[in-house]
Formats: C-alpha cells, sequence, structure tokens
C-alpha cells in the first residue's frame, strides 16, 4: 500500500493538514466514531479548556489506534467538531501544543457547531485510517 500526500500549486499549503492523499494497493480501512472529552461517568474532562479536551480526545483515539495496530501516520481523514473557532485558533498556535501527525499530516475538516453531545464539550473529533490488510 503506497500513501501520497499531494499538495497542488495554486492552493494554499496548510501547515496542518494536507489537501489530497491518495491511497493505493491493497488498503483496510477503519472508521474511528467520534471522540468527545466524555469521562467514564459521562460528565466531561476540563470544561472550559479546549486544549485540555483536544488532548483527552486525541488521547483516547491513541488507544483506540493502538487496538487495531494502527498509527498517526494511517491517519487519512481527520474531522474536527468545535463549539468556538476562535479559541480553537487561538489554542492550536500555541508553541506547547502537542503535534500528534508529523509529517504524515491526514487531510482535515473543521466544522463548527452550536452544541455537542454535552454542553461542555468543545471539541469532537473522528478519523479514518488506511493500514495493510492483515
Amino acid at each position: 500500500m503506497r500513501k501520497e500526500r499531494i499538495n497542488p500549486p495554486g492552493v494554499m499549503k496548510h501547515p496542518a493538514f494536507n489537501r489530497i492523499i491518495t491511497v493505493e494497493g491493497p488498503t483496510k480501512l477503519i472508521f474511528f466514531s467520534g471522540q468527545t472529552p466524555q469521562t467514564d461517568d459521562f460528565g466531561c474532562f476540563a470544561p472550559g479548556d479546549l486544549k485540555a479536551q483536544y488532548r483527552f480526545v486525541m488521547d483516547k483515539l491513541q488507544i483506540q489506534l493502538d487496538a487495531v495496530g494502527a498509527t498517526w501516520s494511517d491517519v487519512v481523514v481527520r474531522k474536527l467538531y468545535l463549539t468556538d473557532f476562535e479559541e480553537w485558533y487561538r489554542v492550536s498556535r500555541d508553541p506547547d501544543f502537542p503535534d500528534y501527525f508529523g509529517d504524515a499530516r491526514p487531510t482535515s475538516t473543521g466544522i463548527g457547531v452550536t452544541r455537542l453531545a454535552h454542553p461542555d464539550f468543545m471539541v469532537e473529533v473522528d478519523l479514518i485510517a488506511a493500514v495493510e490488510p492483515s
């Protein structure tokens, strides 16, 4: 399986994601449900703190990637659902903001929403990964 990340001329090359990813060869696609900052008791982790919620969400997604033998470099699609884009722009530019993808950035879509499943959730992330079939 081969993955090619493409940012064609004439389209702004964004530092946080790739515009296009092609996947060739035998592939197993893995679809991840939206991960929220929901705690085991159905509460919200770190209400009002988007950076902490994002880290929590990504840590939970790491557990799920590990469970299926995938890595962040296998992720080809990321969708972010955000209740506060202004806050996202602020925290995502912080120098200590975690970088999970390195140079293997997925395609990405940010979607502004008025509310998520819990009134204190500020972020939800879903992923699609492409791995070699087992």
